[in-house]
């Protein structure tokens, strides 16, 4: 699946642009965990590395890293950047379900 497909999914999809370099981005890794833990099937939830795909990363003006933006069928519906805790993230995802 491209990247174009996921996001244009009919439910949620949190996308994390992250980079392997980045501190705060490896502290998103266990958070990340705990809302798909919580929102299950509800949303998706993928990882988008921006050196290896800048042109993603362009395309939305990821700046800084991690930058969280939840997408609804290929638009983008809240977004923000750096550590944002697991209950924040869930409760703004279950805005966008149905």
């Amino acid at each position: 699946m491209t990247f174009e497909e996921i996001i244009n999914s009919d439910k949620p999809v949190l996308v994390d642009f992250f980079a392997e370099w980045c501190g705060p981005c490896k502290m998103m890794a266990p958070i990340l965990k705990q809302v798909k833990d919580a929102v299950g099937d509800t949303a998706s939830i993928i990882k988008i590395d921006v050196d290896k795909n800048q042109q993603a990363a362009q395309d939305f003006q990821v700046q800084g890293v991690p930058t969280l933006i939840i997408f609804k069928n290929g638009k983008p519906m809240w977004r923000q950047s750096g550590v944002v805790q697991a209950k924040a993230l869930v409760e703004k995802l279950n805005n966008f379900v149905n």
